[in-house]
C-alpha cells in the first residue's frame, strides 16, 4: 500500500519532467520552437507558485511580474556593477524576492485584509516597481532597458541548455508543491482553503502558513526572473508589467485547474498555444484572443485538468457495466453441474457396497 501511495504521488513529478524533457525531440531542435517552449516552462513556474498563493491560501498577489522583475534586475545589476559571480548574485536576488513577498503577506494577514484588498495592494506594488524601473535610469536605463548578455550563466547563447535548466526548475517546484499537499501540511491548506476563521480556531496558525507559503513562492517566482533575464538577453519594465506576465499567468492557472498538481502545466500550455495560434492575427489579435479564451473558459469552467479527471472517472465506471460476463462468472455457474455429476458418481460407485 505505502508503494502504490509513493507511486500515486512521484508520478505526476515524473511524468511532468519526462514528457516535458522529451519535447524538444518532438520540435526537432527548431530555434524558434525551443525558445516557445522555454517560455512556456516560465509561465508553468509563475504559475505554480501561484497556485500556492491564489489556490491554497487565498492571497491574490497580483504583483508575480514585479517579483520576477525583481529577481531578473536584482541578478543583472549585482553582477555589472557588484562584479558578484553569477550564482551568488542569483541567489541573493532570489533571498531578496523571497523576503519582498515574506512581507507583503504579513501585512496582510495582520492587518486583516481579505482577498480583494490584498490584490488591490499588490497591483499598487507592481505600478511602483514599474515606476522605480523608469526613475532609476542611471542603474535600469528606464525604458530602453538593460542587455544582459554576459552577465549570466549564457543561457541565451544555449537553448536547449536553457530550456532543461527551466525544466529542472519547474520539476522542483512541481514537486515541492506535491510533497507540501501530501504532507501534515496538506490539511492546513485545506482548512484555509474552506474557511481561515475556523482554521485559526482549530490551532493552526494562519499567519505561519500564509507568510511562509507567499516567502516559497515568491523565491520560486524571483529565482525564475533571474534565470528568464539570462535566457532573454534583454529586460525592461515592459517584460515584467501587469499585463505581460500576471495576467498570463492567472489566465493559464485557470485554465488548467486551480488546486491541482498538473493543472498550471498543462494551462500554461495551452496559453501558450493559443498564443502562437492569434499572433498572425496582427491588429486583430486582442480581439481573436478575447474570443479563444472565452471559448475555452466555458468549455472548461473548472480547467481542463479536472474535467478530464472527471471524464475518466466517468469512463472507469461506464466499462464494467459495458463488458460482458467473465470467464469467471461462466466457472461459477458451471460448478453445481461439476458437482452434481461428482455426486452422481459417488452415489453410483456406493451402491455396489449397498
Amino acid at each position: 500500500m505505502n508503494g502504490r501511495r509513493l507511486l500515486v504521488h512521484v508520478a505526476p513529478v515524473l511524468g511532468t519532467g519526462v514528457v516535458l524533457a522529451a519535447l524538444p525531440l518532438a520540435l526537432g531542435g527548431s530555434g524558434y520552437g525551443m525558445r516557445i517552449a522555454s517560455l512556456m516552462l516560465v509561465v508553468a513556474i509563475y504559475a505554480v507558485a501561484f497556485n500556492l498563493l491564489f489556490g491554497h491560501t487565498r492571497q491574490l498577489f497580483l504583483c508575480v511580474g514585479a517579483l520576477a522583475g525583481m529577481g531578473a534586475y536584482a541578478s543583472v545589476i549585482l553582477v555589472r556593477d557588484a562584479r558578484i559571480p553569477p550564482l551568488l548574485a542569483t541567489a541573493l536576488a532570489t533571498a531578496g524576492t523571497a523576503l519582498l513577498g515574506g512581507f507583503l503577506s504579513y501585512v496582510g494577514v495582520r492587518r486583516g485584509l481579505g482577498v480583494l484588498f490584498v490584490g488591490i495592494i499588490t497591483v499598487a506594488v507592481s505600478l511602483i516597481f514599474h515606476n522605480l524601473l523608469l526613475g532609476l535610469r542611471e542603474y535600469t536605463n528606464g525604458e530602453t532597458g538593460i542587455s544582459t548578455r554576459g552577465f549570466g550563466f549564457g543561457l541565451g547563447e544555449a537553448p536547449a541548455r536553457a530550456y532543461y535548466v527551466l525544466l529542472a526548475v519547474l520539476v522542483v517546484c512541481v514537486g515541492i508543491y506535491q510533497l507540501l499537499l501530501r504532507s501534515r501540511h496538506g490539511l492546513a491548506f485545506r482548512a484555509l482553503e474552506d474557511d481561515e476563521l475556523n482554521a485559526e480556531l482549530s490551532g493552526i496558525d494562519v499567519t505561519r502558513y500564509k507568510v511562509g507559503t507567499a516567502t516559497l513562492a515568491s523565491a520560486l517566482i524571483g529565482l525564475t526572473g533571474a534565470l528568464y533575464a539570462d535566457f532573454n538577453g534583454f529586460i525592461s519594465p515592459s517584460v515584467f508589467a501587469l499585463g505581460h506576465v500576471d495576467i498570463p499567468v492567472l489566465i493559464a492557472l485557470l485554465l488548467g485547474g486551480m488546486r491541482t498538481v498538473l493543472g498550471p502545466v498543462v494551462g500554461a500550455g495551452v496559453f501558450t498555444v493559443v498564443d502562437e495560434l492569434v499572433r498572425p492575427f496582427g491588429q486583430l489579435t486582442v480581439l481573436t484572443y478575447g474570443i479563444l479564451l472565452m471559448v475555452l473558459f466555458l468549455i472548461f469552467r473548472e480547467g481542463v485538468v479536472p474535467l478530464a479527471g472527471q471524464l475518466f472517472l466517468r469512463l472507469g465506471r461506464a466499462l464494467p457495466a459495458s463488458l460482458p460476463p467473465d470467464a469467471g462468472t461462466e466457472s461459477e455457474g458451471a460448478r453445481p453441474k461439476a458437482g452434481a455429476s461428482e455426486g452422481g458418481v459417488g452415489r453410483s460407485g456406493s451402491a455396489p457396497g449397498g
